[in-house]
């Protein structure tokens, strides 16, 4: 079992427990750990205590501040998606596929595709010729679907799998700080329809730490009465983390669903909101 599945055990037990704040020794149980061994997964996943991480895991104080009507959640959404276009760590270049390639499925492409591992799991990666293309996280169990809907996906591309190349781009994607100063932004092209490409556009100005809400995402890209239709073309992102559609929370405050289980949303916003305290 990866450190990731250990934590989604706990923070599966968490959301079913959270009113009863059980204890290190009972998260440590649940997990078939030690409190010393659960103590040291979090802080070397999560780089917080335990503690801390459940403080972190749920919106529950979001929620009390829109209830409240207090302004600190609405600065904050405001805050990421205003200003010029703030890019988060990142930064992607996103490029659209051309009605051509849209039409063709990507004939004539050559996909280097393959299973890496990730702070959240197994991904399933594919790089093209115009950049990664292809993103999405694959349980051990469901691998087989995954290289299915690669496949329906650019249904006429040329797919090599190369597992170590996958690797490569993976430690680009969830540790850039691995990477040299000054190194080139990652590429990327998807296929959508125009309206998808811009609010995949408008999620990549989402920084990491931040949040937004589908009616804020219409607004930005200039069809504030389009919250629902914003909300299809998010489930429908092609590149799962790396056009962060996790960072997406309904107008409630709740997190709400996310296609590759909530309880790795739940997993990325709280690594993320850890990620950037440290840097405070």
């Amino acid at each position: 079992m990866s450190d990731y599945e250990r934590v989604a055990v706990i923070i599966r037990y968490l959301d079913a427990h959270r009113l009863e704040q059980p204890g290190l020794d009972v998260l440590a149980a649940e997990a078939g750990l030690s409190p010393h061994q659960l103590h040291r997964l979090f802080t070397k996943w999560a780089a917080i205590t335990p503690k801390d991480f459940l403080q972190l895991l749920t919106l529950e104080s979001a929620c009390r501040m829109l209830r409240d009507g207090i302004s600190v959640l609405d600065t904050a959404l405001e805050t990421g998606l205003s200003g010029p276009g703030r890019l988060h760590d990142l930064c992607v270049v996103l490029e659209s596929a051309s009605p051509g390639e849209m039409k063709t499925g990507g004939a004539g492409w050559s996909l280097v595709a393959g299973i890496a591992d990730s702070p959240f799991g197994p991904v399933l990666l594919a790089e093209g010729p115009r950049g990664i293309c292809h993103l999405a996280f694959a349980d051990r169990c469901q691998e087989p679907e995954a290289w299915q809907a690669l496949k329906a996906h650019w249904p006429a591309a040329t797919i090599r799998q190369d597992n170590r190349a996958a690797a490569g781009i993976a430690t680009c994607v969830f540790e850039p700080a691995t990477q040299a100063l000054g190194a080139a932004p990652l590429r990327a092209c998807v296929r959508g329809t125009a309206f998808q490409s811009r609010v995949w556009q408008a999620l990549l100005e989402v920084p990491e730490g931040a949040l937004t809400t589908y009616g804020r995402l219409a607004q930005r890209i200039g069809q504030p009465g389009a919250a629902r239709a914003v909300g299809t073309a998010v489930g429908c992102n092609p590149l799962a983390y790396l056009i962060p559609c996790h960072r997406v929370i309904r107008e409630t405050g709740v997190a709400g669903n996310y296609r590759w289980s909530p309880t790795r949303k739940r997993a990325m916003l709280v690594w993320e909101g850890a990620r950037c305290r440290a840097r405070d």
